[in-house]
């Protein structure tokens, strides 16, 4: 016989527990101290089983007759309910133990791997800064668009675009690292760069090619080793990008044929890096960086790197060194990076008539039409490149050794 809501509501308790039962196995177990349970009873692989459906009131006969449905509908699919709440729970504990920042750092501790030491501690930092304060602590699988697109916000809010791209792009690696490991099922940071402002290329802050020198007497003054001093006048000779310089291996040198060929890949278990655009790239050596390299061989004997960090272990200086030592001769950050040489040696270079297809060679750029993109992947412009290095370090010659020379005018910026 069926249950009714008043037989269910005025059942009282007795000295031992006692069924009152519905149909098709469900049935409220009252007990001794008054609390009233739902069970349904079943059988699986031939055993009896019994399923919690909850506590009365809290859940009502017509409620329990529905999950006693939505069971025995398990069954019929060949499920045992019982087992598959109990997935289905742990699955929950699971996904509350997986927090953003637990999953965040597991990423980062996978992605750091073959970087240096200052990409990968300034990838954590960032989001120590801007994304585990709002959502670190959130599981992964609680995380919607919106919570991401709120500490987006923050960051746009403050102009500061290129961290939002990397925060961005960061949040959206680690919630693809989280699929990929069954962690999470979807990735709510994709398509979010349409909500946010669009990432405009920043400028470098670069010296004119007049206040080179000076820079020089700046360079000569300050307190900072002597290797680091060479390395920011082979930085200024060959206008390389800082990575590529750091990096830089002695086979790589011909100094007899004055060539440097910087590699398009270098060994990233060393935290060395190659060329942007992963392609080989050949820098002619003017005199004065030739003279440079050999002073420098004095400096690191023995060492396969031009400019082997002081710890130890195989690794080049840091990436953030150039610009410590440059504010170390005064320079603000906004006032010059190591980057802005490329910058100041552009525009000395258009100014001194040299074509713009060769400066472009020089500085490892990606061609920006499809047309000469066609014709240069094959024509290195060697010769002009070579006239070119060594008018520039002349130039620069000139300046350190404090020769009348007719200034530059304001340099445009190189990316």
């Amino acid at each position: 016989m069926a249950l009714t809501d008043t037989a269910t509501r005025q059942a009282k308790p007795q000295d031992k527990p006692y069924k009152l039962s519905d149909e098709r196995g469900l049935f409220l177990l009252v007990q001794p101290s008054g609390s009233k349970l739902w069970r349904f009873k079943y059988r699986w692989q031939g055993k009896e089983k019994l399923l919690a459906l909850g506590k009365y009131p809290d859940v009502g006969l017509a409620a329990a007759r529905k999950l006693r449905d939505a069971a025995r509908e398990q069954l019929a699919a060949d499920e045992d309910p019982g087992a598959a709440r109990k997935a289905t729970r742990q699955a929950a504990k699971v996904a509350a133990g997986n927090t953003f920042e637990g999953v965040a750092r597991a990423w980062w501790a996978k992605w750091k791997t073959g970087r240096t030491e200052g990409t990968a501690d300034g990838a954590i930092r960032s989001l120590e800064i801007h994304a585990f304060p709002r959502i670190g602590a959130m599981p992964i699988t609680a995380i919607g668009p919106v919570d991401v697109l709120e500490l987006l916000r923050k960051i746009e809010a403050k102009g500061s675009t290129e961290t939002l791209k990397r925060v961005r792009a960061r949040i959206g690696e680690i919630f693809i690292y989280a699929i990929a490991n069954g962690i999470a099922t979807s990735n709510p940071a994709e398509g979010l760069h349409k909500a946010v402002m669009p990432h405009t290329e920043q400028r470098r802050p670069a010296l004119r090619a007049g206040e080179l020198r000076d820079f020089f007497v700046r360079l000569d003054a300050v307190r900072i080793s002597q290797p680091i001093k060479l390395a920011i006048r082979l930085l200024v000779l060959t206008f390389v990008r800082p990575g590529e310089l750091r990096c830089a291996q002695w086979p790589e040198f011909d100094l007899d044929a004055a060539i440097w060929t910087v590699p398009g890949e270098r060994d990233r278990s060393r935290g060395l890096t190659g060329m942007k655009m992963k392609e080989q790239h050949i820098v002619p050596l003017s005199r004065q960086a030739v003279a440079v390299l050999r002073e420098l061989q004095d400096h690191s004997p023995g060492h396969d790197l031009l400019f082997p960090n002081r710890n130890g272990q195989g690794r080049p200086i840091s990436d953030g060194t150039i610009n410590s030592a440059l504010r170390a001769m005064g320079y603000q950050a906004h006032e010059v990076t190591g980057h802005g040489f490329r910058a100041t040696a552009t525009g000395a270079l258009l100014e001194l008539g040299f074509r713009p297809d060769v400066i472009d060679r020089q500085l490892a750029h990606r061609e920006r039409k499809q047309v000469f993109a066609a014709y240069s992947h094959h024509a290195q412009f060697l010769a002009e490149r070579t006239k070119m290095m060594q008018a520039w370090a002349d130039y620069v010659d000139r300046l350190y050794k404090g020769a009348d020379v007719i200034p530059f005018a304001s340099v445009k910026r190189a990316e």
